[in-house]
């Protein structure tokens, strides 16, 4: 008697689900499908019969639509260019919730140099050099929280999500172990995605009076877990703004309540983090109504520097630095680097995560954690791969890793925090594995 494959969207779909099979994701499309249509809109074109065309769409490659239907898409697209804010100088009642959009309010212009070829063996001894003097392992801190223990115990969940309920549930416990869970304060969730971080600290805070989130992301996205969250003791905000356009002192709530605020991300890639920490740290005397008319200003009341009481950023994708943004231009000086070191450390540090893998079989852990980021656009000449080991590179990536988050350290400090790195999680769970905190130094006394 043939066996009859089980209905679990591995091997075979979902009941009124899409029919596709995703090679990426070894699984059935989860889409569900209309009427008696076997495909979802998304895989249409695998549907032979069908009479109609589906194209990529000229905004946004990743996704398709119908092309007798792409002058209506293109109207109300998510990736199409939207409309600047009013500005910030001139609010009115109908653009009030939009004053913190400040064009490049986090980002610092400098001219980069050119890094020459042939420097390889320079450019080590350099790094070698500058990261003397600092602690190259850092402290072990792979914790967890009481709000976690129920879903992580859940016999349903898969490798990918058992591996995100460890990470979330570590930075919960390193954030209590700093006191950054407690009432009265707004968390600010940099890089918030589906906002799952924002979700597992405000099921930790439960019962907290007075607590806020703030969910800062640049797309739309689906799925979003913030909308079920209707509480008495805590509100959810999303602000679709990229970071380096987002001015916190002009958040209207923020404004009002005067709460302090804690910064948090789960893997906030590459230059995010710079510009999420000047987002936080920064303070800035921006003229009112500079660009309007002198007899059109009309003047905002005062803006006084959101108080920050704590950090927790867990770090990725140092390959995405950008040396235009990076809070630790000082520290790079001071050991005798610049521009062109680091355009070159920030492509080595790739090799800490992916430049190894050559030298050995590529895990399903690989295959997850190459999905999650994007690799390195720039790739290093291939005859690197003849001159240099792979644990050789894997080495230095992960010096080149520690060299530039070491950097963002001392920023911290220099602005009164008591900051520190350390390993959240294992590198089996996840090979971005370092921890970005920070207190006030007052808070620590």
């Amino acid at each position: 008697m043939a066996s009859v494959a089980v209905a679990d969207g591995v091997s075979a779909p979902l009941p009124g689900r899409c029919c596709f099979f995703v090679e990426k994701k070894r699984r059935y499309c989860k889409m569900v499908v209309g009427g008696r249509k076997t495909f979802c809109g998304e895989h249409a074109n695998a549907d032979q019969d069908s009479p109609r065309n589906r194209i990529p769409c000229p905004l946004d490659p990743k996704h398709t639509v119908y092309e007798d239907s792409l002058a209506k898409h293109l109207k109300k697209c998510n990736a199409k260019e939207k409309p600047k804010p009013v500005s910030a100088l001139n609010p009115s009642p109908r653009s009030f919730p939009r004053i913190f959009h400040i064009k490049n309010n986090n980002n610092f212009v400098f001219k980069t140099g050119l890094l020459r070829e042939g420097q390889l063996d320079l450019l080590i001894q350099k790094l070698k050099n500058a990261i003397k003097g600092l602690n190259l392992k850092h402290k072990e801190n792979i914790l967890s929280h009481p709000a976690l223990c129920g879903p992580l115990s859940d016999p349903k969940n898969g490798d990918f999500a058992s591996k995100h309920l460890k990470q979330q549930a570590s930075i919960l416990g390193n954030m209590e172990a700093l006191n950054l869970l407690g009432p009265n304060r707004c968390v600010v969730e940099f890089g918030a995605g589906k906002g799952k971080l924002s979700h597992w600290i405000d099921a930790a805070l439960k019962g907290a009076e007075d607590v806020h989130f703030l969910l800062v992301e640049r797309s739309s996205t689906r799925f979003k877990v913030d909308g079920k969250h209707r509480s008495a003791d805590s509100t959810f905000e999303r602000l679709q703004v990229d970071i380096q356009h987002l001015d916190l002192n002009r958040v209207p709530f923020l404004r009002e309540r005067a709460l302090p605020v804690v910064g948090v991300g789960k893997h906030l890639c590459g230059t995010a983090t710079d510009l999420a920490l000047r987002c936080l740290m920064e303070e800035r005397d921006t003229p009112e109504g500079a660009d309007r008319p002198p007899s059109k200003r009309v003047k905002l009341q005062d803006s006084s520097p959101t108080a920050v009481s704590g950090v927790a950023i867990a770090l990725c994708c140092h390959h995405r630095c950008d040396w235009r943004h990076y809070v630790g231009k000082e520290f790079f000086r001071e050991r005798g680097l610049g521009a062109a070191e680091f355009s070159a450390f920030r492509r080595m540090s790739s090799w800490a995560t992916c430049g190894f893998i050559k030298g050995r079989a590529v895990s399903q852990e690989d295959i997850v954690e190459e999905e999650e980021h994007e690799q390195v656009d720039e790739a290093p000449p291939d005859r690197l791969d003849e001159s240099i080991s792979a644990e050789e590179r894997e080495h230095i990536g992960r010096l080149c890793k520690l060299l530039i988050d070491y950097g963002r350290v001392r920023y911290l400090r220099q602005k009164g925090f008591d900051s520190g790195l350390c390993y959240y999680t294992s590198r089996d769970v996840s090979l971005e594995n370092v921890l970005l905190t920070a207190v006030p130094v007052y808070a620590q006394e």
